[in-house]
């Protein structure tokens, strides 16, 4: 994403057609795991996540230049993004976990995302961090030891494994330096399909499978497929990026916190998820630890000044 420095202002305030801006993102990114779920009934998971790619690069990619970045860089982002996020988090969605849970369980992508920038630019871990990473894990422990039929081991690993993709994409981004984030994930998009589109042909039954599928699908699971595309890809990367370009970093990136509330509260009210006590606790602890990691070094600050 675009890193842009801004002056400091002890009270900034987005405008509130930018905050609304934010929440839709949010609000999109989040009630996205129930549209997932119910598209998986129409489509196995893999095909599922080739025709989001396709869809988020047909045909923009026809208006849109290629980004001033390495075609490595594209391949890089578009695989971690595309298949070992999405791909893995739609596999994990069909029958492992349930939907509002993963949209929380994936947040980890914060906290691998730390690692790998302690592991190629040589940040330090603080104190905090560590603190964050620790309540966060206590979280995920007591995620693990309430699996039953509906949340497996296996689900929880394979959004782990998609939040640890999701970092690989964030560092990847991150390295391609001032880009235009939309032309960017329109492009990264022409690398996922092709090995998505592998697996489902050999581990979703080949072409026959595959036809039937298309054929079958009612219109309603592509709807599904063109709100991945289209909402959660195309509208949700640009408008995210394009706030990031017009705010201080710190005052938008909290946003992203509400994004397990959005789909946890989707996912009660769509698909009748349950909400017991325990995963409340899990999402508390979880959320809290992410709060800590964005919010130590500010908080510190502010009562700095006020001393």
């Amino acid at each position: 994403m675009n890193k842009v420095f801004h002056k400091k202002e002890p009270h900034y305030q987005l405008p509130f057609s930018h905050l609304l801006l934010a929440l839709a993102i949010v609000a999109v990114w989040g009630t996205n795991f129930v549209v997932i779920k119910i598209s998986l009934a129409s489509f196995p998971p893999f095909l599922f996540a080739a025709l989001r790619y396709v869809f988020a690069l047909l045909p923009a990619v026809f208006f849109v230049s290629r980004p001033k970045v390495s075609w490595g860089n594209l391949c890089m982002y578009g695989l971690a993004v595309g298949v070992g996020q999405f791909g893995v988090l739609y596999y994990a969605i069909n029958g492992h976990i349930p939907p509002g849970l993963a949209s929380l369980v994936i947040q980890t992508q914060v906290f691998f995302t730390i690692g790998f920038a302690m592991f190629f630019a040589k940040e330090k871990l603080r104190l905090y961090q560590a603190v964050a990473v620790a309540v966060a894990v206590i979280g995920l422990g007591i995620i693990a030891v309430h699996t039953d039929a509906t949340t497996t081991v296996l689900g929880l690993a394979l959004v782990v494994l998609a939040g640890f993709s999701w970092g690989i994409a964030n560092t990847t981004s991150r390295s391609a330096g001032s880009i235009n984030m939309f032309s960017y994930v329109v492009w990264a998009s022409a690398f996922a399909v092709p090995p998505l589109l592998i697996i489902s042909l050999i581990f979703e039954g080949g072409w026959e499978s595959m036809s039937a599928s298309l054929t079958a699908a009612p219109i309603g699971a592509w709807v599904g497929v063109l709100w991945q595309s289209w909402g959660n890809t195309l509208f949700g990367y640009a408008a995210w990026g394009w706030l990031l370009s017009k705010h201080p970093a710190a005052v938008v990136a909290p946003a992203p916190l509400l994004v397990p509330i959005f789909g946890m509260g989707a996912s009660a009210f769509f698909l009748s998820e349950p909400l017991p006590l325990w995963k409340i606790l899990a999402a508390g602890l979880v959320i809290t630890g992410l709060m800590v990691n964005l919010f130590w070094l500010s908080l510190r600050n502010q009562l700095k000044n006020h001393l």
